[in-house]
């Protein structure tokens, strides 16, 4: 999936549409789109991410999807969205009342879908939009309504902090909470 410069510049500012449904398992939310997931319009479209390898290590999935297929996310309970829709460069670009406005949308997204489970994939992103300087990776005391949520690690490629290993490890503790409550398994 190549783009020019000029097609990843076009890119700047669009958003990529939600893959939710109401009452999803888990709606994971990233930080903001990059330019190169704007330019192609699905979530997490650059080479080297991990979430999609990361989603199936952790069983979320029954292999690896690709971005383009990210639909197919709502039929093992999954969805995605973000905090900050306005695609940019890289998420430094976006200010702290971004992240607050968009925690702020989120939270009204999520009281509409009702997801089990909200995981923010990015603790930095989730200490900022939900005012919570001190979050750690990992369930959290807060909830939206009936909804959990969970702190994951940013899988960018980039964070050189967690392996695709233990980010999978991380992964699959939420999932083995979403699933568990009820006593379902994850139809992957």
């Amino acid at each position: 999936m190549g783009f020019t410069p000029e097609e990843l510049r076009a890119a700047r500012g669009r958003l990529v549409p939600d893959v939710a449904a109401p009452g999803l398992r888990v709606l994971f939310c990233g930080i903001n789109p990059g330019l190169m997931s704007a330019a192609a319009g699905y979530h997490f479209a650059r080479p080297g991410n991990r979430f999609w390898p990361v989603l199936h290590a952790a069983g979320f999935t029954p292999r690896v999807l690709k971005p383009a297929e990210q639909e197919e996310m709502l039929a093992y309970g999954i969805g995605i969205t973000n905090v900050v829709e306005r695609a940019s460069a890289r998420a430094d670009e976006l200010s702290a009342e971004e992240f607050r406005e968009g925690g702020r949308q989120l939270v009204e997204k999520v009281r509409r879908l009702r997801p089990r489970w909200l995981a923010v994939a990015g603790v930095t992103a989730y200490r900022v939009a939900f005012d919570d300087k001190h979050a750690k990776v990992g369930p959290q005391e807060c909830t939206i309504g009936d909804t959990r949520v969970w702190a994951l690690p940013n899988p960018s490629g980039l964070n050189a902090h967690w392996s695709l290993a233990t980010m999978a490890e991380e992964y699959g503790r939420l999932r083995a909470a979403a699933f568990a409550e009820d006593g379902a398994t994850p139809d992957v």
